[in-house]
């Protein structure tokens, strides 16, 4: 009988993550998830996700992806009309796949190189988890009137990088919380998952105060403080989890 928990390039691992993506594909399609290059992207993401880690792995990614577009699609014509939508049409696309997935992608061929699936998946998940609780806040947040920058607690515009509101924050924390039950789920460790929620509400912070301090100086994009922010989550974990293969 084939084994479908043994992670990496087994038989059972595979045949799982590809029967996934084949759903993933047909289901994008049919409810506009992502546009076509989103879903070529999002496909070769998965191989990679889940054929090098785990095809749990790849459902959590999928739980942020399909918890990313509701998130896109609340309030969708106001955030329109207001200019806050980071959607042209309310469909994710390459882009938002590979700044978002990049990274924890990345750290299912680490696994897979140092054939470390245990601490693997908290890494990705803390990764995911912060891409996860930045995209929330962005899209429910930004139709918070009460927005504050983050660095001197003044009152400022929405949309405007390094400002935060009170939904934005509770917004942020949800986002977290998700992967953090998905990943719980996968593999059952209370302290874990909690620190999976709180480095990502935390990523989104250290995201605000980059965007705050240096892409409204020009001296970041909206992309590297993004990677900067998910590779935080990435550190502070690898660290709590003892700095395994240092």
């Amino acid at each position: 009988m084939v084994d479908i928990m043994q992670p990496g390039l087994t038989e059972g691992n595979l045949t799982v993550t590809i029967g996934i993506i084949v759903v993933l594909t047909i289901i994008s399609e049919r409810f506009k998830v992502l546009d076509r290059l989103g879903i070529y992207a999002a496909a070769a993401l998965g191989l990679v996700v889940g054929g090098l880690g785990h095809w749990t792995w790849l459902l959590i990614l999928l739980g942020f992806l399909a918890s990313a577009h509701k998130a896109t699609k609340w309030r969708f014509d106001e955030k329109t009309a207001k200019g806050l939508s980071e959607s042209i049409d309310g469909h994710r696309s390459w882009g938002n796949v590979v700044a978002n997935g990049g990274l924890p992608g990345l750290v299912a061929i680490l696994a897979f190189m140092l054939d470390d699936h245990e601490n693997g998946i908290w890494v990705f998940s803390a990764a995911v988890a912060v891409a996860a609780s930045d995209t929330f806040a962005s899209e429910i947040g930004c139709l918070d009137d009460r927005v504050r920058m983050i660095t001197t607690m003044k009152k400022c515009e929405a949309g405007v990088n390094g400002g935060f509101s009170p939904n934005g924050q509770l917004a942020a924390a949800a986002g977290s919380i998700i992967i953090a039950a998905l990943t719980f789920i996968a593999e059952p460790s209370l302290e874990l998952a909690g620190m999976v929620a709180l480095l990502g509400w935390l990523g989104c912070q250290v995201d605000s105060v980059l965007g705050a301090v240096l892409e409204n100086r020009g001296l970041m994009t909206k992309g590297t403080v993004n990677a900067a922010a998910i590779t935080s989550g990435i550190l502070i974990m690898w660290i709590y989890l003892g700095s395994p293969h240092l």
